[in-house]
């Protein structure tokens, strides 16, 4: 089990019950304290209790971030049953951060589509730590035609830090392929279900995350710019992370309050990677509720639905929900001034020269 800084106490109580599970190997004895163990965890489920009701939010980045978070291959093989995968986009090749094919959940025919970082380092480097290539979001484009074709709905699993920013899937369109992916989940007439299993990412996640219903598991997060680069972009220091992931609202609850979203699944107490079988099954549960109530609507009202909701965003907020920090902005507007001001002098009396020179 890997352990987060936050999680110190626990890994204690951890070590304590496994001792206690296996006495033979630390004392030699061969018999077992159940007392003391269900005492112990007990004491571990008040902590994570505790610890994860509490999370910031670049602590649930963290836990978005976990390297023994379930990834979409393990929700693929424990959610949906004779899953046929499906390769290249017939333009250039295929990329394997994202795992496509149709399957069956329970007894009706699913696309599924799931950028997978990878587990470990040969799968991590094969999958490119789930940044998707061009040719990636075409094969899903290529796809989702398909499924409409058959008028089978779309479930995408989306966990990826952003799309892939390198020379060659530049130069292979890569702006342009996550243009017509969105625009394909807008145009498709079947139900799409988004689910951000860990980190939504930019462009990289929305090119699959445009659908009906987006939902987010518990502790996962869904934004424009990881947090470090927004803290190197406004103040010029990435150790400020902490302070940007807070000012982002980039966790689940944050988003549903703004409408973004629609719908947080809940987690295992303390999270997904605790209790990755649970995780699949009540992310099933979510899924198949979803495409239920899609059941009787038509094609013309399944567009038109996922129209209205993108259209939505951002016209009326809750009340208790503040878009900026006034104090803040201006704090920043200041000091960036006081930091430059020979550089705004300088080109504000280049501004005045301009202009008496137009005038005479």
């Amino acid at each position: 089990m890997q352990y987060l800084d936050f999680e110190k106490d626990l890994e204690n109580l951890d070590e304590k019950i496994e001792t206690l599970k296996n006495p033979f190997e630390s004392t030699g004895l061969t018999s077992l304290d159940n007392q003391e163990i269900q005492n112990i965890q007990n004491q571990i489920d008040a902590k994570l209790n505790e610890i994860y009701s509490s999370l910031d939010g670049w602590q649930k980045t963290k836990v978005a971030r976990h390297d023994y978070r379930p990834k979409s291959e393990f929700y693929i093989k424990n959610i949906f049953s004779n899953f046929q995968p499906i390769s290249g986009d017939r333009l250039f090749g295929e990329d394997q951060s994202i795992i496509a094919g149709f399957a069956k959940l329970e007894d009706r025919s699913v696309l599924v589509l799931g950028q997978e970082k990878g587990n470990d380092t040969e799968s991590r480097l094969r999958r490119n730590f789930g940044m998707m290539r061009p040719e990636g979001y075409r094969k899903c484009i290529r796809l989702m035609k398909l499924a409409e074709k058959f008028k089978i709905p779309v479930i995408t699993f989306i966990d990826t830090p952003g799309a892939y920013p390198g020379k060659g899937a530049e130069e292979r369109g890569q702006a342009e392929a996550i243009a017509r992916s969105i625009e394909c989940c807008l145009v498709i007439s079947q139900p799409i279900i988004s689910v951000v299993i860990g980190e939504g990412g930019s462009g990289g996640a929305i090119a699959l995350a445009t659908s009906n219903k987006v939902l987010m598991l518990e502790h996962s997060i869904y934004s424009v710019i990881s947090p470090e680069g927004c803290a190197s972009i406004l103040w010029k220091d990435a150790s400020k992370s902490k302070e940007a992931a807070e000012s982002m609202q980039i966790t689940a609850q944050s988003l549903l309050k703004h409408q973004i979203i629609d719908e947080i699944i809940q987690e295992p107490l303390g999270g997904a990677h605790r209790n990755p079988v649970q995780a699949s099954n009540l992310i099933k549960q979510s899924l198949i509720n979803n495409l239920n109530y899609f059941f009787n609507k038509n094609s013309a009202e399944i567009i038109q639905e996922r129209k209205e909701k993108f259209l939505a965003i951002g016209n009326k907020l809750p009340e208790d929900v503040s878009v900026f920090d006034t104090t803040n902005v201006l704090e920043l507007s200041k000091n960036k001034f006081i930091k430059n001001k020979k550089i705004f002098i300088a080109l504000f009396g280049l501004f005045i020269i301009g202009l008496l020179w137009l005038l005479y």
